[in-house]
This record gives structure tokens, C-alpha cells and sequence, in this order.
């Protein structure tokens, strides 16, 4: 009771799942992102398609057994499409099955019109895309036609991806085809998922951002999360042989190699700059 008084009592949800409290939502989502729109010279060669893998879930079951209504962050899958859309590249939209994405829209900026605008031209690749399998089956070999895989975060990128063998092998046929590899905050747990069957670590020395485990560990307290993480991310990254270069939540955005990570939502938009940027300059 005292809690919901304060503010800081995370939302209970329809299906019993929990989104952020008022104050954590002050805290931590905006209603208009800081997007800048860059007048980019378009990409008109033929490698102008991004697969852009996100999670198909949308509950996160804590330590406490609360579960924490999640899925992508709009402004960290969307910032990052309106930088590269408008460097000349399209998208195709893919999840492990093809059910349709989910995004934590409780995180949407409602007064941002450039965001509003490119997920409602989605809008339809959303609620129908792909399956990782009808990609790997029609796709993988046409490597021409593509410049590089994006993997948005938002806490929902750590169900299922991590685990999922589709994932790993498309990351692993980006790295062997010298395509990019775009994720930022929780989207980088996707990487794990190229240790499956006992595969090393495909970016073990590899430095990268990645949301701080530390930051997950306090957001309870203000009720963004509804209870403790199940396992904590950078740490297993970290424990496998990766950099991570950021130690807060913020607007640090890395390239090493081919990879291209991002902190934060606060990273979105730089990290969408540095991915178009990146693109236009190693294709042309």
C-alpha cells in the first residue's frame, strides 16, 4: 500500500503481469525521443536489406516469480530504423516463430511523429513477419541482397533469442559474410546465442555496450521491474570473453569489427547514426 502511494508500485496488468510504476515511467521513457533527422546521401547499391530479429514474448518471470510485461523498447528498435530507412535500406522483419512483435508500448513515445510514422508503415510486418526458420530456408542464400542484422533491446530480447539456434546461426552467417551486426542495451544477449552446441563464443575480445547489470539490479527499488532479473546479462557476456565498454546506462554506442552496440535507449539515436553512417561508408 505504501509503495502505491509513493508512486513505485510496478502496474499490475490484464494477463497478471507487471509493467513500471508512474514513477519509474518519469524516470525512464519519454514522449518524444531525441532523433535527429539526417539528410544522408541514400544507398542505392543491391545489399539495401536489414534483417531486424526481435522477440515475439512478452513476459519476463523474476526471481520473486512476479513477471514483468516487456518485449522490444519502441524507441530502441524504432530510432535506429528511421537513421537507416533514411540511409537508403529497407527491413525485413523477422521473430523465432513468426508471431507477431511485441513491444513494450508503455515505453512509446506518443508525442514523437517520426517514430509514429515508421511504426505505423510497419505496422503490418509487425503483427505478420517472418520465422527465423522461413529465413534461414529462403534467404540465407542471397548474402548479396544484405548489409547487416539488427537485434533491438528492450528486456524481452533475453526470452527465447538467447537460446535459440536459428539466432546463432544467422549471427553466424552475418560474421562469415562480413555483414553487420546493429544491437544495443538488452539486445545483445542475442550474441549468446552463438554458443549453442557448444560453439565458443563467436565475440569472445570483442569490446561492446550493453545495459549495466548494476542499473537492473536497482530499478526495483522505484518499481520499473517488479522483482530481481532472472540472470544477469552483462555478467554473463563479461564471464564469456567480452569487453563491456560502458559501466552506465547512457548514450555510449561501440563499433569493434563488425559489431555495432549500443548502452541504453538513451543510445538509440547515436547508435542509429553510427549504423547508417557505418553502412553508407563501408558499401559504397
Amino acid at each position: 500500500m505504501l509503495k502505491k502511494l509513493l508512486g513505485i508500485a510496478p502496474k499490475p496488468e490484464s494477463d497478471g503481469s507487471y509493467s513500471p510504476s508512474k514513477i519509474a515511467l518519469k524516470l525512464a521513457t519519454v514522449d518524444k525521443s531525441d532523433y535527429e533527422e539526417i539528410p544522408y546521401k541514400k544507398y542505392t547499391g543491391g545489399k539495401s536489406k536489414i534483417l531486424v530479429i526481435f522477440t515475439e514474448q512478452k513476459n519476463m518471470k523474476m526471481q520473486n516469480g512476479k513477471s514483468f510485461s516487456t518485449g522490444n523498447h519502441p524507441i530502441e528498435a524504432l530510432v535506429p530504423m528511421l537513421h537507416l530507412k533514411n540511409a537508403g535500406f529497407d527491413f525485413e522483419i523477422a521473430t523465432p516463430t513468426g508471431q507477431p512483435v511485441v513491444f513494450e508500448m508503455w515505453a512509446f513515445p506518443e508525442k514523437d511523429e517520426n517514430v509514429k510514422s515508421i511504426y505505423n508503415d510497419l505496422k503490418s510486418s509487425f503483427e505478420h513477419p517472418k520465422s527465423l526458420q522461413l529465413f534461414i530456408d529462403n534467404s540465407l542464400s542471397k548474402t548479396d541482397s544484405y548489409a547487416a542484422v539488427f537485434v533491438p533491446g528492450g528486456h524481452g530480447a533475453m526470452l527465447g533469442i538467447p537460446e535459440d539456434k536459428n539466432v546463432g546461426e544467422i549471427l553466424n552467417w552475418a560474421h562469415e559474410n562480413n555483414l553487420f551486426t546493429v544491437t544495443l542495451c538488452h539486445g545483445p544477449a542475442s550474441l549468446l546465442a552463438t554458443t549453442l552446441n557448444d560453439q565458443e563464443f563467436l565475440y569472445r575480445g570483442y569490446n561492446m555496450a550493453v545495459f549495466p547489470d548494476s542499473v537492473d539490479k536497482m530499478t526495483p527499488k522505484v518499481g520499473y521491474l517488479p522483482g530481481p532479473m532472472p540472470s544477469p546479462l552483462s555478467e554473463k557476456l563479461k564471464g564469456l570473453g567480452a569487453n563491456i565498454v560502458n559501466t552506465k546506462a547512457d548514450d555510449t554506442v561501440c563499433r569493434d569489427r563488425k559489431l555495432l552496440s549500443g548502452a541504453s535507449p538513451l543510445a538509440a539515436n547515436a547508435l542509429g547514426k553510427l549504423a547508417a553512417e557505418t553502412l553508407l561508408e563501408e558499401l559504397k
